[in-house]
């Protein structure tokens, strides 16, 4: 096992001990030794016949948005009071278990999607030890506690697919015949909104001085009389008749006896 076990590529979800006569619990690696190489048992001086290993779980996947990660490790005296928003470190196999007479480790969990910074891992080192690129937390069982942090990255929804069977009870047309029946469905929604225009509304609405006529959208077509005669003046034979009156001559028709 390596001084650190954490992956670095994935935030921590969790912190766990462990006792050295015991595997780590499922998911948690455990940190054997420090950076120098040196055995990281922590509690042998405690009379105790094995001591505890400190553990790591990384995130497992980024598809759950409220999964825990480790936004925050603190060390504390052992009889002061837990900060606000943290829990204990403890011992999945045993809760009463110490490792230390005199200090305890505290982590902060928050869900993935509301945490802006993240633990990606934890080394442990001798007191005098300096470990670049890691954040001291404090020292506890004769070792110095070492994290590094980094901005947690953003939860990946899961995507949402349906299984043959729901799809079997969807109302909606397979895709192909859906698009062939597309301009069908669009016809009959017009036609039925035309309808509806014909029953419910007037020739002009009285709201508007620009009502909607009657003879909106009607196609205009051209009397079969008419069709294939270009608009040249033997179009007008008809009108050929015709007298055009000026005004005096429909007032003289109109007044005969005004003259004279």
């Amino acid at each position: 096992m390596e001084s650190g076990s954490g992956t670095e590529s994935a935030p921590l979800a969790g912190l766990a001990w462990s006792s050295a006569s015991a595997p780590p619990p499922r998911g948690f690696s455990a940190i054997s030794c420090t950076v120098e190489g040196t055995p990281a048992s922590f509690g042998k001086s405690f009379a105790q016949k094995s001591g505890y290993f400190l553990c790591l779980s990384p995130l497992a996947s980024l598809e759950n948005p409220q999964e825990n990660v480790v936004a925050e490790i603190q060390v504390v005296m052992d009889k002061s009071p837990l900060p606000p928003g943290f829990s204990p470190v403890c011992d999945p196999q045993d809760s009463k278990a110490s490792m230390s007479k005199k200090k305890r480790m505290c982590v902060k969990l928050v869900p993935l999607g509301a945490a802006d910074t993240a633990v990606f891992d934890v080394r442990l080192s001798g007191k005098t030890k300096t470990v670049p690129g890691y954040l001291r937390v404090g020292d506890m069982g004769g070792f110095a506690i070492w994290c590094k942090k980094a901005k947690a990255p953003k939860p990946v929804p899961k995507p949402r697919s349906l299984t043959r069977d729901m799809q079997g009870l969807s109302l909606d047309p397979p895709s192909q015949t859906s698009k062939s029946s597309c301009p069908e469905r669009t016809l009959s929604r017009l036609g039925s909104r035309a309808s509806t225009l014909r029953r419910n509304d007037s020739i002009y609405e009285a709201s508007s001085l620009y009502g909607i006529s009657a003879m909106d959208g009607v196609p205009f077509t051209l009397h079969p009389r008419f069709e294939g005669k270009g608009c040249s003046p033997l179009a007008f034979t008809a009108f050929g008749d015709l007298t055009i009156k000026s005004l005096a001559d429909i007032e003289e028709e109109a007044h005969p006896n005004s003259q004279g």
